[in-house]
């Protein structure tokens, strides 16, 4: 499959009810990302994506924070890939729901 963005950071927590673990979409790839997102949304300002970790496909919703986008990363993806706090990971995605 061939991804129209990539984006790369640090894998960071944000505590809540339960933690979360994301990374910063790029300034760049986000506003990009804004400009073609009403087509992907499903309410505030939320953006349905797929994407792919090395060999491991998901699907997630970008959150918007501020000019960027924060990528959630879910547990399943990131016990699978051994994924550790301050990892520097590698994303690979595409807007709208896989298949869709």
């Amino acid at each position: 499959m061939r991804f129209e963005f990539q984006t790369q950071g640090e894998l960071f927590e944000w505590r809540g009810p339960a933690p979360f673990y994301f990374i910063k979409v790029d300034p760049e790839s986000s506003k990009l990302i804004k400009q073609r997102a009403q087509a992907h949304s499903y309410g505030w300002g939320v953006v349905y994506i797929h994407g792919q970790i090395g060999k491991k496909e998901f699907q997630t919703s970008l959150i918007p924070k501020k000019e960027i986008y924060y990528l959630p990363i879910k547990d399943l993806v990131r016990k699978e890939l051994d994924l550790q706090l301050d990892d520097v990971v590698q994303v690979q995605f595409n807007l709208g729901k896989m298949g869709g």
